[in-house]
């Protein structure tokens, strides 16, 4: 019978703050002021969204004008079942949207009941969000118009200036490994640790790639190693990370290099002080108790010393060791 194809819900998620310069820190200021600014170019026309520099002619822009805040649909495209973090929770539209005053379109939100309310060539009008902060998710969309778009132009003299912005990133995805890495979970579930062994070179890889990642050759002979190995590299994080509220620093991520691999991943030392962690130091995994195993890699929970004699790492042995194919 067929072993079940597996298969794991993934979250690829981190926070990113970028400054945000004198052309799009202004832009920003405006929308947070309920002003939308654009930037005209050397033709006279104006970009919007601003940029710092022309696209065309790769000239510096500096003077920023306001544009309406009403405009004329593009070009649209429906969307009937929107994702988490995106503008409304409720079907909307994606149009490129060309502002009066504006000669180029910007992307945004359509707030109306359905598909057969949106046309190319439709007016709309801005839709501020009730809390601004200088983001672009400060226009919360755009609707229909109906004349009460507001005529604000002009950014006040006095208010603080946006100067940098945070943007997180989350991109959610269904994960399927292949025939190789899948072996690997299983094992994983039962304690044991899978490499594959190249063909050409000998080299073992964990965790195992299915095709070896030196001479492309297909790998299909599985190695089991033990659960002992050593430190190659190792890092000391003294700064808490806010996605791993699990972690308290400071703590040890190391480069673990397994007994009979030819080359190392990427593992949390444990149950020592990290002053007194060191390249070549002996290491067993730390795994999870038996009923809490799972086909993961988390089963591993980190790496902690063996007492036994540091491993003698220099450029030359790790030479060795990789072209006799993992030996130690």
């Amino acid at each position: 019978m067929a072993e079940e194809v597996l298969t794991a819900p993934l979250v690829l998620e981190y926070p990113f703050t970028r400054t945000t310069g004198p052309i799009i820190g202004s832009f920003l200021t405006g929308l947070r002021e309920g002003v939308i600014l654009g930037v005209k170019r050397s033709d006279g026309s104006v970009l919007c969204p601003p940029l710092e520099y022309d696209p065309d002619t790769s000239e510096e822009l500096s003077e920023l004008v306001p544009v309406q805040q009403t405009g004329t649909v593009i070009t649209w495209t429906w969307n009937g079942a929107p994702r988490p973090q995106q503008p409304f929770s409720r079907p909307f539209a994606w149009a490129m949207i060309l502002l009066d005053g504006a000669g180029t379109p910007m992307l945004h939100a359509v707030l109306v009941d359905g598909p057969e309310a949106m046309s190319t060539g439709m007016r709309v009008r801005v839709e501020w969000s009730s809390e601004r902060q200088g983001h672009i998710s400060d226009i919360a969309g755009f609707v229909p118009d109906d004349g009460a778009a507001s005529t604000a132009t002009e950014v006040p003299a006095e208010v603080e200036e946006v100067r940098s912005v945070r943007t997180p990133i989350r991109m959610e995805y269904t994960y399927t490994p292949g025939r190789s890495l899948s072996q690997y979970l299983r094992a994983m579930s039962e304690k044991r640790i899978l490499g594959d062994r190249c063909p050409t070179t000998g080299q073992v890889f964990v965790p195992p790639r299915g095709v070896s990642p030196m001479t492309g050759t297909i790998t299909d002979e599985m190695v089991e190693l033990p659960d002992t190995g050593y430190v190659e590299s190792f890092n000391v994080t003294r700064v808490p990370i806010k996605m791993r509220p699990d972690l308290t620093p400071p703590y040890v991520s190391a480069w673990i290099v397994l007994d009979g691999a030819s080359v190392g991943f990427m593992g949390l030392v444990m149950n020592i002080e990290p002053e007194a962690v060191r390249i070549g130091m002996r290491v067993r995994a730390v795994w999870k108790p038996d009923n809490e195993l799972e086909m993961s890699a988390q089963n591993i929970l980190g790496w902690e010393p063996t007492g036994e004699d540091d491993e003698v790492v220099t450029d030359y042995e790790r030479i060795g060791r990789v072209d006799q194919g993992g030996s130690q």
